[in-house]
């Protein structure tokens, strides 16, 4: 590990020790100019934003040093590129300009970064390598972490998909704020990188402040370079970010680390924000006038002019027609993306699922070809991971604890773990530990990465090893996995399968072990939702949602893993099941009642036994939640007039509540009785059998139901 360390607030305004650090006259006009144009940007949208023509500002001023020279170190449309809201300068020196940028400040339908969906600030262009950004701080960690993972998992594995170049030297930049060191998604980045020694490039722009929070209120120390220096493998640097040349000469030494293939590297920088936070914040709240004069004596541009200056490499009057150019290609560009078009309402739901793959078309429509004796489900998902690796060398599976063992020597003695519930188990002895390895115990990880292998074209199916515990991960699957293509317009896509276990009826399960939320995630627009409930339809729905283009959760029912009931033949390697396609279990006239997951037998066993009172009970399995199989439920809700909707979910705002609201208001005229819902009680599943009983419904509280409402 190397550091080099500068005192905090870097060296007074004026200082120059007459060292360019070999960088050429022109070198350093191409900086100025371009910090320059970062900053008239900068403020054009300002103005925009106080026309009313704009509708939200964030600036990078105080930061255009260092992130130009990050750039100049870096290589666009090669190395790949993860910035934050503030790298406006980094961005331009790499290839946008200020029309690309006004684009979105305007929200115009021309805005190359999102089409009018995301606000400004928010980079993305695919012939850059920048990824579409979101709003939420530390989250590009982990993508960054997958990238850089993915150009090994290429070079190792001789994969390069079609219409895409992988260098063997290529390295990955990501870079944050001084507040997002706070943020666990970084923590967790540093460890994978480190433990895996990848080509990653950090670099924390630390401006002293997050929002109105300064550092030593966060940070221990108010310094997060000591933090850091315990971690093995990572190369340290310090700078001015205000200084060029010091910058330059820590993100040079920092991509070159990386870049030969000795590990990650983390480049501190000790910026300015002569602004406020955004225009939604006034920083006169919480700064002294005396702390604002002292960041503005450090301005970037100053600084660079002095050198300029100072070394005689340009005179004010050279400076000067520059700065008039840039202000006039700035204010071209203003007028430009004023006059451009606004999104047309008409595609403001458009790209929120992939507009090429639809699995619930009729192309995933497929004959079962029965192999071998009848097997549990956990047995057909198995074999259905295993056939759809062999078929496609992209996918990679990870997760905790479902390699066979991380120690590959182990295997030699050791039958291999394979996953809790033994779903992946063989896996890595087949396809090696490249293809299919453990996970940190940190679910945040697991999806974050898988983001951002998947954005490079690589398949992630990954694993939460229990329902209970993927709550880490919600900020990731929400605002990163399931909203990518829409906030890119398209541009870029991350098609990961999350598999997980769900539900209880396991006689002990407990608070951990027991949860069953699926309506929570049916609210992430963008992301599909299959729960089957045999062996079959586990292989089908499994290989369709690896087959499709969009981000699917794929809930199994641990209770159902093993059952006989739910035991059928590998309908074999090609068998797919559309989404949004449920399945008729029984016929019956008098009531239907409509269900999914564990309820599904559950369901069966009352409807035979309301059949002994003369009651014709039909059940149907609706299979996956997100597509839903409305028109199989009209014609069921038109054919009996009576509905039941079961579920394991408590009942207060469970996915059966959409459903009953959905029937009320469109199939109202069809109802001859209210639409029932069963549903576990409104409190977490207990430990004791007995309790856990009471809670989550049975068969005996679906006939009550059923019962209930044939006598209305």
């Amino acid at each position: 590990m190397s550091s080099s360390v500068a005192p905090r607030g870097g060296a007074p305004a004026g200082a120059f020790a007459g060292d360019t650090n070999g960088l050429s006259r022109d070198v350093l006009l191409t900086a100025f100019r371009t910090m320059l144009l970062s900053r008239k940007t900068d403020d054009r949208e300002i103005q925009l934003r106080n026309q009313s023509q704009a509708h939200f500002q964030i600036s990078g001023a105080g930061h255009e040093a260092v992130l130009i020279a990050a750039a100049m170190v870096l290589r666009p449309g090669y190395d790949w590129f993860f910035p934050y809201y503030r790298d406006r300068a980094l961005c331009l020196a790499l290839g946008m300009t200020p029309y690309d940028m006004l684009l979105g400040a305007v929200g115009s339908s021309d805005d190359p970064t999102s089409g009018g969906r995301q606000m400004p600030s928010h980079w993305s262009d695919r012939r850059l390598h920048i990824p579409s950004q979101s709003s939420c701080v530390a989250t590009q960690c982990l993508h960054a972490v997958g990238c850089a993972e993915t150009t090994r998992l290429y070079r190792q594995a001789g994969i390069v998909p079609e219409g895409t170049t992988v260098h063997a030297d290529e390295v990955t930049y990501v870079s944050i704020g001084d507040g997002a060191t706070s943020e666990g998604e970084f923590w967790e980045s540093l460890n994978t990188a480190c433990a895996t020694a990848l080509p990653l490039v950090y670099l924390v722009e630390d401006n002293g402040y997050a929002i109105s929070t300064p550092v030593e209120a966060q940070t221990p120390g108010g310094d997060i370079s000591p933090l850091l220096q315990g971690f093995p493998g990572l190369f340290l640097q310090r700078c001015d970010g205000t200084d060029f040349l010091d910058s330059h000469r820590a993100m040079r030494e920092a991509v070159a680390w990386a870049r030969q293939g000795s590990g990650p590297a983390l480049v501190h920088a000790h910026c300015i924000r002569p602004y406020s936070h955004s225009l939604s914040d006034d920083e006169s709240l919480y700064r002294t006038a005396a702390e604002r004069d002292a960041d503005a004596r450090r301005d970037p541009i100053l600084r660079l002019r002095q050198v300029l200056l100072g070394e005689g490499l340009a005179d004010e009057a050279e400076l000067a027609r520059m700065e008039r150019e840039v202000e006039r290609e700035v204010a071209d560009a203003a007028d430009r993306a004023t006059a451009a078009p606004k999104p047309d309402p008409a595609t403001a739901a458009a790209y929120v699922f992939s507009p090429e793959v639809d699995p619930a078309a009729a192309a995933f429509e497929s004959e079962a070809a029965p192999d071998g004796e009848p097997d549990t489900m956990v047995a057909a998902i198995r074999r259905t991971l295993a056939d759809e690796m062999a078929r496609d060398q992209r996918i990679v599976i990870f997760g905790e604890d479902v390699a066979d063992a991380s120690r590959e020597e182990a295997l030699a003695e050791a039958p291999g773990k394979g996953g809790v519930f033994k779903a992946t188990h063989g896996l890595q002895r087949r396809f090696g530990g490249e293809r299919v390895f453990n996970s940190p115990l940190a679910e945040a990880n697991i999806v974050g990465r898988a983001v951002g292998m998947a954005l490079r074209g690589l398949k992630p199916i990954v694993e939460i090893q229990f329902f209970d515990y993927i709550w880490p991960a919600m900020m990731q699957i929400r605002d990163e996995l399931t909203v990518l293509r829409y906030r890119s317009n398209n541009a870029w896509s991350a098609p990961v399968v999350i598999r997980t276990p769900i539900g209880g009826y396991l006689r002990g399960g407990s608070l951990y072990h027991s949860q069953s939320g699926a309506s929570i995630f049916a609210h992430c627009p963008g992301l599909r939702i299959a729960f089957p409930s045999n062996a079959e339809d586990a292989a089908g729905l499994l290989r369709t949602a690896i087959r499709c283009d969009d981000p699917v959760l794929f809930l199994e029912h641990k209770h159902l893993y093993r059952q006989p009931y739910t035991k059928g033949a590998y309908p074999g390697p090609d068998y797919t099941i559309p989404f949004g396609r449920a399945a008729v279990r029984r016929e019956g006239d008098d009531l239907v009642v409509l269900t999914w997951g564990a309820l599904v037998q559950k369901s069966l066993l009352a409807a035979q036994q309301a059949e002994k009172t003369g009651l014709s009970v039909a059940v149907v399995d609706l299979r996956t939640l997100a597509p839903l199989d409305w028109d199989t439920i009209a014609r069921w809700v038109r054919r009996t007039s009576r509905v039941v909707v079961a579920h394991e979910d408590q009942l207060t705002c469970g996915f059966g509540a959409e459903i009953a609201a959905r029937i009320a208001d469109e199939l109202f005229d069809q109802l001859d009785a209210p639409v029932r819902r069963v549903g576990a009680l409104d409190c977490p599943v207990a430990y004791a059998p007995v309790l856990e009983e009471t809670i989550l419904p049975g068969s005996a509280d679906v006939l009550r139901a059923i019962t209930e409402v044939a006598a209305y």
